[in-house]
């Protein structure tokens, strides 16, 4: 349904996220104004297959003085600079006058642990610089090491995700991710999985399976497919050129995926990722994360399979997007439709830059 007179291309408006129940404002109209802000100059992406200083190389030692090993494929350690420790002893602290507890000052323990996934043994490449067949032992690795840690009693659930990028926080350029294994459900996911739930209660159906029709049906912010998955830049996207990767079955996490469907998942992230990288001729920065049921031993037939994109690119590789002043204070704020993004990020090649 359409307000006559109202145009999504043209005039300001909010878009809802029913994943995160939260809302964007779109203003199409600003993509004319001219760009005075910070630019910056893009850092040749040029490095060597092996790097003799880097800590994830195969053979190299690494800063708390583990060698690693002359690893061929993919390569998984515990990180030695861990965000979470799984013998933290179990506590809840709540904070008042004179010691009297108080619901505004409370903490409580968090058990867990963050492993690193080198994705291949050469330091230079990326995901877009891979192969299919090269990338489907990552998808495996990510699959073992979710089955692993979620069978730990402690652990809730388990992270997946890529930062990519000086910009995003990639300390090391060396191809590589993390896993981290809460004992609680995260915040955003827990607002993934109400959100599903209820859809689900509602409607007998998931929500991205219902949200996938649509898109297929529409056409206007897929950018690729296969018989397995789907990228699309999502309604309600905030980041610039964002990209949401949905299965096309109904699978609550990436281990109920048949080997087809795991091939069909290395397919796609390495077409998108080349997409990207080919958008500006620059090594693509992103925050990549794939979202899937908990591993707390229930069923969860509400949480459909999902990788979310965050990259933050703007115009080009020297301007990016940055949260600020409404952004931080208010609510997400957007100048480039979705349906812009997916169709720059459509017109792209699939033949990476750098080989063409």
């Amino acid at each position: 349904m359409e307000t006559a007179g109202f145009n999504l291309s043209d005039h300001p408006h909010r878009r809802y996220n029913p994943l995160s129940r939260e809302w964007v404002l779109v203003s199409p109209h600003r993509t004319k104004r001219p760009w005075q802000g910070q630019t910056e100059q893009p850092t040749p992406d040029e490095r060597p297959r092996y790097d003799p200083t880097c800590y994830l190389c195969p053979g190299n030692t690494r800063a708390e003085g583990a060698a690693n090993p002359h690893y061929t494929s993919t390569f998984v350690f515990t990180n030695d600079f861990a965000a979470l420790l799984p013998d933290t002893p179990p506590g809840e602290v709540s904070l008042g006058a004179a010691g009297a507890a108080s619901p505004l000052l409370h903490a409580r323990s968090e058990r867990g642990t963050c492993r690193v996934v080198c994705f291949s043994p050469r330091h230079d490449l990326t995901l877009a610089e891979m192969s299919a067949e090269e990338l489907l032992p990552v998808v495996e690795v990510w699959a073992e090491q979710y089955r692993e840690l979620g069978a730990l009693p402690q652990i809730g659930y388990v992270q997946i995700f890529e930062n990519r990028g000086a910009m995003m926080g990639a300390s090391n350029p060396h191809p590589h991710g993390q896993i981290w294994a809460t004992e609680h459900l995260p915040l955003t996911v827990a607002r993934e999985q109400e959100s599903q739930a209820d859809y689900l209660a509602r409607h007998g159906r998931s929500l991205l399976a219902d949200y996938l029709a649509l898109e297929l049906a529409d056409g206007a912010r897929l950018v690729l497919e296969n018989a397995h998955f789907v990228a699309l830049v999502p309604f309600w996207a905030v980041w610039p050129f964002e990209t949401l990767v949905v299965s096309r079955r109904h699978v609550g996490a990436i281990v109920d995926l048949e080997p087809e469907e795991r091939a069909g998942l290395a397919d796609i992230l390495r077409r998108l990722t080349t997409r990207y990288d080919n958008l500006f001729q620059t090594a693509f920065p992103y925050s990549m994360g794939f979202h899937q049921r908990p591993t707390d031993e229930q069923a969860h037939p509400e949480w459909h399979l999902h990788a979310h994109f965050y990259p933050p690119l703007l115009r080009s590789a020297t301007v990016r997007k940055f949260m600020v002043g409404f952004e931080l204070l208010a609510e997400p704020q957007r100048d480039i439709t979705a349906e812009q993004a997916a169709e720059r990020l459509r017109s792209l090649p699939e033949t990476h830059y750098r080989q063409r």
